[in-house]
């Protein structure tokens, strides 16, 4: 063992399990106090291994620093600090519990340097993001269920692959693997799972919407983020990853076009975004590795600054329909002006956080001469503008008036959303820093002439798209269905008939069992009962008889 160092994450994770057991204005400090501590202590940690562990013979390294590392710990405590403070006014203690030891949890697996502690730290996640779904009422629970049985399932995968992994070479050292055997390809499929890949990519539009107006913005974060994560640790330039992404970039637009709820647009939108990264993890170039990270950490901001608007308005209004809602900028000016600034921000506008970060991804298939990818992720960055850009602040803050005058929320959510919609503008101004502490040395300038020129045509012909068809795309009372449907309705079906046919062969068991043991007590009272042969009185002599015929048999026997 080296010297003993704590992992930052577990600070977290403590200060987590704390926070039920403190007074309301202690919570709020340590909800606020316990992530800046996270990200002084990811910054102190010098780049190599600090904390090493023998374990049955395998060498463990729970703590293991460099650039990707830092950087994915790095928003994850900025984001807890965010979601903590959007959160202060949050009254169930277990989902704060539970989203502080779900944050802590993620900076684990991303600052763990073996796969036994990604494992520990990645099923310790998917408990407390599966409590932070429930701790959304009772609603959730159906929900929770599904997103806990799918993520466990992933689980088993993860444990499979390692167990495959360390058999195979004896090491459990995470770093670059080819999805070529079967326990790296279980990894792979771990992995995905938790990234919303097909075909279980409706996990997610399922359950985030269903908790809490504070509980989304944790879901929001650190999940699928912590995939992307893994897969750039793991899997860098998986080719098969390109078109897993691409799907994902359209499955997530399609539907979130068709949605009526408004964090369900949102959870829709996050397997969009993270759609691009996976398809920059599969493309692997330094650049592109470059634009998965810094992707991944200016959506982890900008979708929370969405989804906080998108909570503030549920905070006040009680209603998350867009059928429902209409108006409100006259009288949540915050709230709306915050949701236009992530809502630019995931369209990749110029000077803004998404900006620097997705141009990368597209320009590094434009570098590998993949011109299909280049011109389907230009289709899908007009898309994300239709449906996230436009359609999620123009449906609620704007349309229709619905009659709602509800007041922007407390101050400490507006603060929260304020942070965010700073940060999304100031890295895409001052871009330089941020370039600074991606993995690969950056050389790249986002705004030149064609870069600005081309996003701002696509961006703005798309616009103009989505008000030429605005009659088309307004909303109805409607549901959408999606391939969770198989497991909603296709698998209780098929459990139903299931415990039909079973109950049925139980009483056919059933039946024939007593039918038997009637038999055999009929036949044992014909032998046995007060007529029966074998209750009849017989004579002492008789019996002296048998006994010195036995006993001669048996003297007999001996001889032989």
């Amino acid at each position: 063992m080296t010297d003993l160092v704590l992992p930052p994450g577990v600070i977290l994770i403590l200060a987590g399990l704390a926070l039920p057991f403190v007074r309301h204005t202690a919570r709020q400090i340590l909800m606020i106090a316990a992530p800046l501590m996270v990200l002084l202590a990811v910054w102190a940690l010098p780049d190599g291994t600090s904390l090493t562990l023998d374990y049955l013979g395998l060498t463990l390294e729970p703590v293991k620093v460099d650039a990707l590392s830092r950087l994915f710990a790095t928003v994850f405590a900025l984001m807890a600090f965010a979601g903590g403070l959007f959160a202060l006014n949050q009254q169930n203690a277990r989902e704060l519990a539970a989203a502080f030891v779900y944050a802590g949890s993620a900076i684990g697996v991303t600052l763990a340097g073996d796969l036994v502690t990604v494992f520990i730290f990645w099923e310790v996640m998917a408990i407390a993001s599966t409590i932070v779904v429930w701790s959304g009422g009772p609603e959730a629970r159906g929900s929770g269920l599904r997103y806990a049985a799918i993520h466990f399932l992933g689980g088993v995968f993860l444990m499979a692959g390692i167990a495959g992994v360390v058999a195979e070479t004896g090491s459990t050292a995470f770093g670059p693997m080819e999805a070529t055997s079967f326990p790296t390809i279980l990894i792979l499929a771990a992995f995905l799972i938790n990234a919303g890949a097909p075909p279980l990519a409706a996990w997610l539009p399922d359950a985030y919407p269903r908790a809490s107006w504070s509980g989304t913005v944790f879901l929001s974060a650190f999940t699928t983020k912590t995939a992307v994560y893994t897969l750039i640790r793991g899997y860098p330039g998986e080719e098969i990853l390109i078109w897993i992404g691409l799907y994902m970039v359209f499955y997530g637009i399609v539907y979130a076009i068709l949605e009526n709820d408004m964090r369900r647009i949102l959870a829709y939108s996050i397997v969009n975004q993270v759609g691009f990264m996976v398809c920059a993890v599969g493309i692997g170039t330094p650049l592109a590795l470059n634009g998965a990270a810094g992707h991944a950490f200016a959506h982890i901001i900008y979708k929370a600054l969405l989804l906080m608007s998108a909570g503030s308005v549920l905070y006040m209004t009680g209603k998350s329909k867009c059928t429902d809602l209409g108006g409100l900028f006259r009288t949540m000016p915050v709230s709306c002006i915050c949701g236009i600034v992530g809502a630019l921000a995931i369209s990749a506008f110029p000077l803004t956080s998404g900006f620097v970060a997705k141009s990368m991804i597209s320009d590094a298939a434009g570098a590998e001469k993949m011109v299909v990818v280049y011109f389907l992720l230009a289709a899908a960055s007009a898309g994300v503008f239709l449906h996230a850009g436009i359609k999620f602040p123009w449906f609620v803050f704007f349309q229709k008036d619905s009659g709602l005058r509800p007041q922007d929320p407390p101050w400490n959510m507006r603060a929260a959303m304020i942070f965010c919609a700073v940060l999304c503008i100031g890295l895409g101004v001052w871009y330089s820093p941020f370039y600074a502490i991606l993995p690969y040395p950056v050389d790249y300038v986002p705004y030149d002439a064609s870069h600005v020129i081309f996003y701002l045509q696509l961006l703005l012909f798309s616009g103009l798209a989505f008000f030429l068809m605005l009659g088309a795309l307004k909303r109805t009372l409607t549901i959408t269905l999606d391939v969770d449907w198989f497991w909603r309705r296709g698998g209780r079906a098929i459990a139903e008939e299931f415990e039909f046919q079973w109950l049925r062969a139980y009483g056919v068991i059933v039946e024939g069992f007593w039918r038997k043991l009637r038999l055999v007590i009929e036949g044992l009272y014909v032998n046995y009962g007060p007529d029966g042969p074998w209750s009849r009185t017989r004579p002492s002599g008789a019996m002296a008889l048998w006994v010195s015929l036995l006993l001669t048999g048996f003297l007999l026997f001996s001889y032989i």
